[in-house]
């Protein structure tokens, strides 16, 4: 998979050439040097969309096991709007 990164205008100038860059891989599509947009193969698109997973579907796949996770205590938390 190939990322490829284009200005705007650069995008507004070969728009065919941004959609075979799509077919590689997504294309970042920047305005004044940030990430404003992705373009997609509707494949890519199709197999991003196609996941139904929650989180412990995840959790239960293979090798799920093998990452180290600690999740803060929730008391220490505050609440932007709960006086301290």
């Amino acid at each position: 998979m190939t990322i490829t990164t284009l200005s705007s205008q650069a995008f507004q100038q070969d728009v065919r050439g941004a959609r075979r860059a799509a077919d590689h891989g997504p294309v970042i599509i920047t305005e004044r040097g940030r990430p404003s947009h992705v373009l997609l193969s509707i494949e890519a698109y199709r197999n991003l969309i196609r996941t139904n997973a929650g989180i412990a579907d995840l959790l239960a796949m293979p090798g799920a096991a093998d990452f180290d996770f600690e999740a803060p205590r929730a008391g220490h938390l505050m609440r932007p709007w709960a006086e301290p």
